[in-house]
């Protein structure tokens, strides 16, 4: 246990967290993250778009207003403008879906109006492996055709532990995949495999231009379990946020090349999760996060930035889900970027676990449950 003195001088470094009344956090080796302070929330008001959902993954808005969510054990469904609820029906015969594996991230084609093309990341069995594939769905929203594989052998764990899976669509077209480590102690920080990094490809599945290795889709390496992607409007930045060990869920600001330092190898064949999730002494040059949760973890899967008017002076934070503490974080991010500068939360201990996090044009936030019992789809709005 700490001591009254100890945490004295933890609060003299970290002033502004003792001030708002929160304890002292480590910050993350290599990594210049202190704790924020702690500001009142803004004021919004939640509605339940859709109910009766089983871990819904991930939720998407086509441009008809039409809502698409998927179920991890395998399922599709679609919310019609009117409200109308309805499955919609495709070939999912040959889905992993074990544990944490299953139908995952989706996302819209940026040309989504003209060629009603959307993309899944999802396990597959035979060969066991994960992918992102292209689908076409029908003008009524009842029939998705599976186009093509757009990527495949992004490794998978027998038991389904760590397998990602966000994507990220650019505007400039390409697309953005952040993976999980499968559980597999040399993944993160092997270059030739596609587990534990942020993979940036066309959407032909060739590697994206500006990637640090021309000849490979690999963005960035040194992760653990990247399940969240978002883009921060205005400045072209995009950030991650992956699931911690025991400690240290992370927000990283990705650079391209960059390793964020995860390496469970410390013990030939043992995948260690002890280790830091940030190890500059292992992992030379490791990015220190923007922000981390500290001990315990909170299990964070999903990241988003909301804008608007309405949100006051939180207009354009990064707000984080969390599953374990059944909460949404909103981060105020410095103006370069890599730290933050205050905090607050919503909807703690109100709905359960949450996962997915889709920002809207009217600046509301829609928000996927993830307890397995009547999972919902929300749209938190600022009042």
């Amino acid at each position: 246990m700490r001591t009254a003195a100890a945490a004295l001088l933890a609060c003299a470094a970290l002033a502004s967290a003792c001030a708002a009344g929160e304890p002292p956090r480590t910050p993350v080796p290599g990594s210049s993250v202190t704790v924020p302070a702690v500001s009142a929330p803004p004021s919004v008001t939640v509605d339940t778009l859709l109910d009766g959902l089983d871990h819904p993954w991930d939720v998407v808005r086509a441009p008809d207003g039409t809502l698409l969510t998927d179920e991890r054990g395998g399922r599709f469904v679609v919310r019609h403008p009117d409200g109308r609820a309805a499955p919609l029906q495709a070939d999912l015969s040959d889905l992993y879906a074990v544990g944490e594996t299953g139908l995952m991230g989706i996302a819209l084609s940026r040309d989504f109006a003209t060629d009603r093309t959307f993309y899944t990341c999802q396990g597959h069995r035979d060969p066991d492996d994960v992918r992102v594939l292209a689908w076409a769905v029908d003008a009524d929203w009842t029939t998705a055709t599976r186009l093509r594989t757009v990527i495949s052998g992004i490794p998978v764990a027998s038991g389904g532990r760590h397998g990602g899976c966000r994507i990220l669509a650019h505007p400039d077209g390409t697309l953005y995949v952040g993976t999980g480590d499968s559980a597999r102690p040399t993944v993160p920080q092997d270059r030739g495999s596609l587990g534990g990094k942020v993979l940036h490809l066309n959407p032909d599945g060739t590697p994206a231009a500006g990637n640090p290795d021309p000849g490979s889709v690999v963005y960035t390496l040194g992760h653990r379990n990247v399940q969240g992607l978002a883009l921060q409007p205005g400045t072209g930045r995009i950030y991650s946020v992956e699931q911690g060990t025991r400690r240290d869920d992370e927000v990283n600001l990705l650079e391209p090349g960059g390793n964020y330092g995860y390496r469970p190898d410390r013990e030939p064949g043992r995948y260690d999760e002890s280790v830091p999730m940030t190890d500059p002494d292992r992992v030379p040059g490791a990015i220190g996060a923007v922000w981390s949760s500290g001990s315990p973890t909170i299990a964070t899967p999903g990241t988003a930035f909301v804008t608007g008017d309405a949100w006051g002076p939180w207009s354009g934070a990064l707000v984080v889900s969390s599953q374990q503490e059944a909460r949404l974080i909103l981060l105020k991010l410095s103006e370069d970027g890599r730290s933050v500068a205050d905090s607050t939360t919503l909807l703690e201990g109100t709905y359960g676990r949450l996962r997915s996090l889709t920002p809207q044009p009217d600046g509301s936030l829609l928000v996927t449950t993830d307890n397995g019992d009547d999972d919902r789809i929300l749209r938190v709005a600022p009042d």
